[in-house]
């Protein structure tokens, strides 16, 4: 049973959000207190770019972990489609390399259509691949009231879709959205206050790497989500075997199969048959992005890491309806800033 939580209990916030469409509000989180209710509260606005969400569930798990704060509330929030293409392209450029790449004209399509043409160039044809990952996020999509994009799509219309940044068409890209999500976070016996079915954050791990794409060793893997994911399994009483499903940042196609590989679920240049298989629908082995991940359900940037958590809430506790992972017990979060940049893995359990 849920008992609900009234909000004087309350005694942190942390606010992701990239403040996207250019509010000229520098001090965003002191707000998100007084929307709360609580003005007065100890605030904090987090922005690592698309990894913002990630990076504020870390922090209030480590303010609670430290005995530092009881009860804190993690909101993430993007509103994104208010402004002109031209400063829409502006805002999500500055989250990438503004010397080489921004003012060359590469756009974040174009970083990951580079990454999936050097994919294709070391393992082989990977289109097929990317298109059962659209199809099968936009599926899920469709059983998500909260999705973006709420219908399915056949692999013919992926295929004949408009090239954005070849290969990757328009269907291989997420959208632009507009969005909200929130969580609290809190002792594991003080959440029994509130609600009898809590869920636990096991493992939490954060990392990061060059920012500029031609910086890095690899342009295949990135290195941000193998290091953060090391970091939240080191001391994780559950391994990727024990894992039930994936939330993963799948920005565009390509994202969803390099996150397996960088992340442990496949080997090198393995991913697209792994997907293939139907092992990552739901229903296979390891579902991926059951509430259609940022590719259907969309891609608030803030709001994003703190959605995936959501999911996850809803999931683990049998509450996700149509789309529902049977008998979750156990899933992982991974939010990505950027092209690779900065990077957040979180493990979360029941019971």
């Amino acid at each position: 049973m849920d008992r609900g939580l009234d909000r004087v209990a309350v005694d942190g916030l942390y606010l992701a959000t990239l403040g996207f469409s250019g509010w000229q509000l520098g001090n965003a989180a002191a707000i998100a207190a007084e929307e709360a209710g609580r003005p007065g509260l100890p605030t904090l606005r987090v922005e690592n770019a698309c990894a913002s969400g990630g990076y504020a569930i870390q922090l209030a798990v480590d303010a609670v972990a430290s005995g530092r704060r009881d009860v804190v509330l993690v909101v993430g929030l993007e509103k994104m489609t208010d402004v002109s293409n031209a400063r829409r392209r502006y805002w999500l450029g500055v989250s990438g390399d503004t010397e080489w790449e921004r003012l060359a004209g590469l756009t974040f399509a174009g970083v990951y259509g580079l990454m999936a043409s050097r994919y294709e160039a070391e393992y082989g044809p990977v289109r097929d691949a990317l298109t059962e990952v659209a199809v099968k996020n936009h599926a899920n999509g469709a059983l998500n009231p909260n999705a973006h994009f709420q219908k399915p799509v056949t692999r013919e219309q992926v295929n004949s879709a408009p090239s954005v940044a070849a290969p990757l068409g328009l269907y291989d890209c997420c959208p632009v959205s507009d969005g909200a999500a929130a969580l609290i976070v809190t002792r594991p016996e003080a959440a029994r206050r509130f609600t009898d079915s809590p869920v636990y954050v096991v493992g939490s791990g954060v990392s990061s790497d060059h920012l500029a794409v031609q910086e890095r060793k690899f342009i295949t893997r990135l290195d941000a989500s193998r290091s953060a994911a090391e970091e939240a399994f080191r001391n994780a009483p559950v391994d990727r075997k024990g894992l039930d499903f994936l939330e993963l940042h799948d920005c565009f196609t390509i994202a969803e199969l390099l996150a397996l590989e960088d992340l442990g679920f496949a080997a090198r240049g393995a991913a697209g048959k792994m997907t293939l298989s139907g092992a990552t629908r739901l229903g296979g082995r390891l579902p991926v992005n059951p509430d259609g991940g940022l590719k259907a359900k969309g891609h608030p940037i803030g709001a994003t890491g703190v959605s995936q958590a959501y999911e996850v809430f809803l999931q683990l506790r049998g509450q996700a309806g149509a789309r529902q992972v049977g008998g979750a017990e156990h899933a992982l979060t991974h939010n990505v800033g950027g092209s690779g940049a900065t990077a957040a893995v979180h493990l979360f359990s029941v019971g």
